[in-house]
């Protein structure tokens, strides 16, 4: 693509150099540059892109787009900007011809929700027979095809190009998870947002190289709700007033326990061989009755959204009902089905908060008895350790302790943590280094309306054993495998 095309919706300044030249690609990873790139220097935490102008040069990149003045090269163009990470995903949008307002883009922001929303998003626009991707924790899905991403929120020009893709398969809608630090480094900058959707906020991600405290870390969340069109935002959450400040979109609400647009109600739990739900009811711009599969009150809130949002896209009410019954998200209490007469459960759960949220939500089953598959990762805080040992203790379920991601250390030593949250309250434990064995042995143990909760691994198909390269590790297929399904 042409220089002065790729540059139309920027501010810039032409440092040296002209325009009259061809872009074959954009970098901002001075190891990926290639013949005729266009590199674009991003600041970074540890790394500077203006330390490696000398050898993207030499690797073949034409053009420079940097913060500061720099030293020139002959037959090089040296555009200045005055934020470089703005640059770049206003010009990975020009590359790829503006993907995002092809389609119907709706963004999910949230401290919890965002990756269950999106799946039941793209659960119910795929029965009633619409294209539709998916970007987000667990990867992208484009159509139904699986694609591997680093971020929650991809870096821009990554972003930009699964859309590309997205438009290129034939997709109407894009299904989007954006993080706050997605938001905060401007990696959505340039998507044209249909709808934003607001789920909840708690204290995360707030730490060195993240936000410098909770009111950093919601005022990015909030940018989100001044780049979309209908902003959708839970009426119940405590933030809910915080949220809507400032907001330059049309705003609709959801709830509970307030009126609002849609308001679920009539909420019922239920269970069979195997399977855990809710049954509730709506009012409001939907007067109906909904059952998911997923269980817990605060599946019932994501269902709303999902149910908000295909009415607000004229979907009809059958294929969201069908939809919300069969969902499933991979690692998301996800119910594996392996017909026994008690319950199987993985989850991503992983510190003391997500720990809480799963065990009270599954206790509100009166389950026989529930047991819990987990460890912690190794080379991270201690602390962590004690308290999910704490927690599941407080829930008077039975440890079966074992390795997570260990990184290098003794799983034995990090199972001793555990165990020392799990004695400030006093619980049953025992310990099973090999996680594949312990698995094993809870699926032995388990009897009729008991609950097995695996944590920690969720959608995770590895293990991180010795701070090497991952191995392959899927508890859902040890637990197909166990039961030859």
């Amino acid at each position: 693509m042409k220089l002065e095309k790729l540059l139309t919706e920027i501010d810039y300044t032409l440092l040296y150099g002209d325009f009259n030249i061809e872009v074959s690609q954009i970098d901002y990873d001075s190891r990926k540059v290639i013949n005729h790139s266009l590199f674009v220097c991003i600041v970074g935490s540890n790394v500077d892109g203006h330390d490696f102008i000398d050898s993207v040069i030499d690797r073949g990149a034409k053009v420079i787009v940097v913060e500061r003045e720099v030293s020139y090269h002959e037959g090089i163009t040296y555009i200045k900007v005055k934020n470089s990470r703005i640059a770049l995903a206003l010009l990975s949008s020009a590359f790829f011809d503006h993907p995002s307002r092809k389609m119907t883009v709706i963004g999910i922001t949230g401290t919890k929700g965002k990756t269950t929303t999106s799946y039941m998003l793209e659960s119910i626009l795929t029965k009633a027979h619409k294209k539709v991707g998916i970007i987000g924790t667990i990867g992208s899905i484009i159509n139904g095809v699986y694609h591997e991403t680093k971020n929650t929120t991809p870096e821009s020009f990554e972003l930009q190009r699964l859309m590309h893709e997205m438009i290129e398969c034939g997709c109407e809608y894009c299904v989007m998870e954006v993080s706050s630090q997605g938001l905060m480094l401007h990696r959505v900058t340039g998507v044209d947002f249909d709808y934003g959707i607001f789920t909840n906020l708690s204290p995360d991600h707030i730490g060195k190289n993240e936000h410098r405290d909770f009111a950093h870390y919601m005022s990015c969340k909030k940018m989100l709700f001044q780049m979309c069109k209908v902003g959708i935002f839970n009426k119940d959450d405590e933030h809910y007033t915080d949220m809507i400040d400032n907001a330059q979109c049309q705003i609709l609400t959801y709830s509970i326990h307030h009126d609002s647009h849609l308001q679920g109600y009539d909420i019922h739990l239920s269970k069979g061989d195997g399977t855990l739900g809710v049954i509730f009811k709506t009012q409001g711009l939907i007067k109906d009755t909904f059952e998911t599969n997923i269980p817990g009150e605060f599946s019932v809130y994501n269902s709303l959204v999902a149910i908000m949002i295909c009415q607000q896209l004229s979907i009809d009410v059958p294929y969201i009902k069908q939809a919300l019954k069969q969902v499933r998200v991979p690692g998301r209490v996800e119910i594996i089905p392996v017909q026994q007469s008690y319950t199987v459960i993985i989850d991503y759960a992983h510190n003391a908060l997500s720990f809480d949220s799963i065990l009270s939500t599954i206790s509100a089953y009166h389950p026989h008895k529930l047991i819990c598959v987990y460890g912690a990762g190794g080379k991270r805080d201690k602390k962590r350790r004690y308290d999910v040992g704490e927690v599941v203790a407080k829930y008077h379920a039975y440890s079966i302790l074992t390795a997570d991601n260990p990184r290098g250390e003794n799983v034995h030593d990090i199972c001793l943590d555990i165990v020392e949250g799990i004695n400030r309250i006093g619980g049953d434990y025992i310990i099973i280094e090999d996680r594949k064995e312990a698995l094993h042995y809870a699926l032995s143990l388990a009897q009729k309306d008991d609950v097995i909760l695996c944590l920690g691994k969720g959608h995770e198909t590895y293990q991180i054993i010795d701070n090497n390269e991952p191995l392959p590790f899927s508890e859902k297929e040890i637990i197909k495998e166990y039961f030859n399904i």
